[in-house]
């Protein structure tokens, strides 16, 4: 890692840093960094779709600007929106330029409806593999381009910034258990959301809010931390994960019912199970608060096309015994999406000179406080180019910038395994009960209070010097995800805290 010299210097591998990496590439040395492997994202898990107007009807694209800016209940950037909606049908037809094939029906391309869009506009792939198609192609791209490495294992701790300029960061190989400072003229960090600050969420295991902690500790702007999605749907089984059943199930015409069999979503919304996802998921919570459990129904539909249409879905409730064409399948909310993150610009610009920010560790302002669904990939595509494109006329650094000594405190710290496992448990319960669905300023004033009594994480010394040991490898990853988890979660909390309203994603019982 110490001979490698990049011009741009980015970190994370979903859609978003791909296709950054892929722009910038043609103006330098690009390294991509990931403290895991390409599958981990949870852009590569992504299911339901990429949400894109391909047809030419007049009105199309007004009309997909107009559900996002009504899905984020009028908290949304209307510039980034208008980008969004108009430069994201090129990325899709580069895409399939690059290889990427979506599903259709016949010659047409097969779109379909998902909640709070008026038009079927989501392109899908392999039924349900949308997000796995899209990084295939964009992986695929990325390969064969000769200045463009990729370094996974390989876990970025903290930028190196002096003089509020960003110089690059310091890296943990997690093979070696040693650190590098890595320098670059630009840095980019598109390291996903932070679902895993809460106890049920359907993000990957990897997605603890790594690049919202580094930007904050850099002291780069981070702005609506109130807003977490919560997916209405996910597999709700004591021997299951929170593993994601797609919004495009309910699109293709699944019904929500409770313990009665009683469909209820009429009750919350005229849109029933097509409603925009936060009416959903509190409905959803309010039926079982009052003691009813839910189940997503697909057995009114043909199961064959349930089987061929949901093949992802069908085969992983297979594994935890539920046939989701014969049998109703359990589900409960889930800790989903980041619409707040790090502030930029429309080029993906944070408030720290060259450190920029794509897909959902930043916040353009795209998704305002609610996301419309399926338009994440579409953010990380459009924004990772233009991020990429904006690389550009970078300067290089100073040939020989200082490298400022590694901050010893909040470094790898050395305490036991247990300590870290409890920490991240205490953490992640405390947000999914005092700060997930529904909110109140007692329960964010406990919650603040618990996470306070967890920031000693951030003064743990570092060790003198990391060994090959295997469990001091475990620690060091272990803590560092532990400490970003803390810093994730006080944010969240800070920025509920200050919102004394409900909308969208925020909703305060007592507000």
């Amino acid at each position: 890692m110490k001979n490698i010299a990049p011009d741009f210097l980015l970190i994370g591998s979903g859609v978003a840093g791909l296709r950054a990496a892929i722009s910038a590439s043609r103006y330098g040395r690009v390294l991509i960094l990931n403290k895991g492997g390409l599958n981990e994202s949870s852009s590569q898990k992504a299911q339901g779709g990429v949400a894109a107007v391909l047809n030419a009807e007049e009105g199309e694209i007004d009309s997909h600007y107009q559900d996002t800016i009504d899905a984020g209940r009028g908290l949304c950037h209307d510039e980034a929106v208008r980008v969004l909606v108009e430069e994201g049908p090129n990325r899709i037809l580069e895409l399939i330029e690059w290889g990427a094939t979506f599903d259709k029906i016949g010659s047409q391309f097969a779109t379909v409806l998902e909640g709070a869009h008026r038009k079927g506009r989501i392109l899908r792939a392999q039924g349900d593999a949308t997000g796995a198609e899209i990084v295939k192609t964009l992986v695929e791209k990325a390969r064969k381009i000769p200045n463009l490495i990729f370094s996974p294992n390989h876990f970025a701790i903290d930028l190196i910034v002096e003089d509020g300029i960003c110089q690059g960061a310091w890296v943990l190989d997690q093979a070696k258990n040693t650190m590098d400072p890595i320098l670059a003229r630009g840095v980019v960090l598109a390291t996903g959301g932070a679902g895993q600050v809460f106890s049920r969420t359907t993000n990957p295991t990897v997605v603890t809010g790594d690049g919202i902690a580094m930007a904050i500790r850099a002291g780069a702007m981070v702005s609506d931390m109130e807003f977490v999605q919560f997916h209405p749907t996910s597999l709700f089984l004591s021997n299951a994960p929170a593993f994601l059943l797609s919004e495009a199930m309910r699109g293709e015409g699944g019904l929500l019912r409770n313990s009665d069999g009683k469909l209820f979503m009429a009750a919350y919304h005229p849109d029933s199970e097509l409603a925009p996802r936060d009416i959903v998921t509190r409905a959803i919570w309010h039926q079982m608060r009052q003691g009813q459990s839910v189940f997503l129904d697909l057995t009114h539909m043909e199961s064959a096309y349930v089987r061929e249409r949901f093949p992802t879905i069908d085969k992983t409730c297979r594994e935890y015994g539920v046939d989701i064409a014969c049998d109703k399948i359990p589900v409960a909310p889930a800790a989903h999406y980041m619409m707040g993150g790090i502030k930029t610009d429309l080029f993906g610009r944070t408030s720290l000179n060259r450190l920029w920010a794509a897909g959902e560790v930043a916040t353009t302002g795209v998704h305002g406080a609610n996301r419309l669904a399926s338009n994440a990939l579409l953010e990380g595509l459009v924004f990772g180019a233009r991020v990429g494109d904006d690389l550009k006329n970078v300067a290089p650094l100073p040939q020989t910038p200082p490298i400022p000594l590694f901050n010893q405190r909040g470094g790898i710290c050395p305490s036991p395994l247990e300590t870290y496992y409890a920490m991240q448990k205490c953490v992640k319960d405390t947000m999914w009960h005092d700060v997930g669905i529904i909110r109140s300023a007692k329960s964010l004033e406990r919650a603040m209070k618990q996470i306070k009594e967890c920031e000693w994480v951030m003064n743990e010394p570092l060790p003198a010097a990391p060994t090959n040991k295997g469990e001091e490898k475990i620690s060091s990853r272990l803590a560092l995800e532990t400490r970003n988890l803390v810093i994730v979660a006080a944010a969240i909390i800070t920025a509920a805290r200050a919102r004394k309203e409900s909308i969208g994603a925020h909703f305060l019982e007592d507000s």
